[in-house]
């Protein structure tokens, strides 16, 4: 099995959905999650907040400069993750398709690096 990182891709300046269609996504994320958890792909899984509350740590001449807020702006941001085990890349793929259904946001599949 090979880990792969579904990415949740949230639009930057977009207006939230309203408490009732949150509540829907949330127990759609939810059952997604149960459903890794039964399959035996799931390893790990979360939102993050806004990128407005980063810190950046950039290394210059030997030492580390640390800033606030986001890397770079732009029209998107990492919203939130999900780490899996899923066979190859088509598997990994069809649990991405199931997590954009429930979270109603585009996600990002990539496979980890080196992996035998």
């Amino acid at each position: 099995m090979k880990h792969y990182l579904l990415s949740v891709v949230q639009p930057a300046g977009g207006t939230p959905p309203g408490p009732e269609a949150l509540t829907g996504i949330m127990h759609d994320v939810e059952a997604f999650n149960d459903e890794l958890r039964a399959a035996g792909a799931w390893v790990f899984a979360g939102g993050l907040h806004g990128p407005e509350t980063a810190t950046v740590l950039r290394p210059e001449n030997g030492a580390v400069r640390v800033t606030d807020g986001p890397y770079a702006e732009g029209g998107e941001y990492l919203g939130g993750l999900c780490l899996i085990r899923a066979g190859d890349l088509d598997e990994a793929l069809e649990w991405g398709r199931k997590a954009a259904l429930a979270t109603t946001l585009p996600i990002e599949v990539r496979a980890f690096v080196d992996q035998h």
